[in-house]
């Protein structure tokens, strides 16, 4: 292939974003410089941070620029260098984004072994999903044996390593999931000891309670809304919160406006914080390296919802705001080559 295509931001979406708020573009193949290489996509990363960089509102990250690629994780193999460094067939991951091919300063790709696990791997569990589990749990949950973890949003990437996380510190983990399916597999697969659905649920706290007969004593907030209000009414004294995400959230056009945890947090002496899982960029080798014992040992799991072709990334995107996925999104758009 001799033309490279691109995904851009289109417009800014109001609420929930569709088809037109993206953008295909077709352009010639970009030359490596120095210090580049030319990188042929292999897997792109669809997530759901990305919705908040949709929007000009003030965030963690700065907003996509309309008409700017949408730079997200993704792997790919070197096909031409300017860096000795890096050598065609590399297999390398860096951000370049939603696009078949980039030529990428390789001061950002990272090596990715082949041998070590499949390479999907660097995008997920052994990638920044591992990471952000990782730190936000035992850093800021810091779970105790004994102790009830209950984690939202438990079929995604994050919250899938999180309860096994939990497991291995010997508390009991506790998921929230959308389907029975994916509950399921939280329970029979990964060892969570209870899992609710909360869109069949007909009364969630009482949920809760049967499953967190001793409170909670860590919740991993992945989805905020009216599930996080459920959780936070049922939170012990010295209560850790660590914030990772809000997706009921990110596609509301109007401010929500749900319980004031104050008090809550305040008659349990709790705490509530958000997180940012580049902060511990100095740490990233010790949890990598625990993150690949445990994956290798056989003590983390994980799932990954492959969707096949580049010109499908973006309804695999939208598709994380209905609950397709199980584990972690990604979209296959071209084969890894000896």
């Amino acid at each position: 292939m001799s033309i490279n295509e691109k995904i851009l931001l289109a417009s800014r979406p109001q609420g929930m974003p569709d088809m037109s708020s993206f953008s295909l573009q077709e352009e010639p193949l970009p030359v490596p410089q120095a210090g580049e290489a030319l990188v042929r996509t292999l897997y792109l990363s669809v997530d759901p941070y990305i919705r908040g960089r949709l929007s000009e509102a003030k965030s963690y990250a700065e907003p996509y620029k309309i008409g700017e690629v949408i730079k997200s994780g993704a792997i790919g193999q070197v096909m031409e260098s300017a860096d000795p460094e890096f050598k065609p067939g590399d297999v390398v991951a860096g951000t370049w984004g939603w696009q078949r091919f980039a030529a990428a300063d390789t001061s950002t790709l990272r090596k990715v072994d082949p041998e070590l696990a499949p390479i999907t791997a660097s995008l997920g569990v052994l990638g920044m999903t591992g990471l952000t589990a990782y730190f936000g749990l035992l850093d800021i949950g810091q779970p105790k044996e004994g102790e009830t973890v209950v984690v939202s949003g438990a079929a995604g990437a994050v919250g899938m390593v999180v309860g096994q996380i939990a497991k291995l510190k010997g508390a009991r983990a506790v998921g929230i999931a959308g389907s029975d399916e994916k509950n399921t597999y939280l329970t029979e697969q990964l060892g969570f000891d209870a899992a609710i659905n909360y869109r069949t649920e007909p009364d969630l706290l009482a949920a809760l309670e049967k499953a967190c007969p001793n409170g909670v004593d860590v919740y991993f907030d992945n989805v905020g809304g009216e599930v996080s209000d459920a959780v936070l009414s049922l939170i012990n004294k010295n209560a850790r919160i660590p914030i990772c995400g809000q997706i009921a959230l990110y596609n509301l056009e109007k401010p929500d406006q749900g319980p004031r945890v104050q008090s809550t947090l305040l008659t349990n002496t709790a705490l509530m914080k958000g997180f940012l899982v580049g902060d511990y960029s100095k740490d990233y080798p010790r949890a990598m390296a625990d993150l690949a014992k445990w994956v290798a040992g056989g003590q983390i799991q994980y799932a990954e919802n492959i969707v096949d072709g580049f010109e499908n990334t973006i309804e695999a995107f939208l598709g994380l705001f209905s609950g397709d996925n199980l584990g972690k999104q990604l979209v296959k758009v071209s084969e890894l080559t000896e």
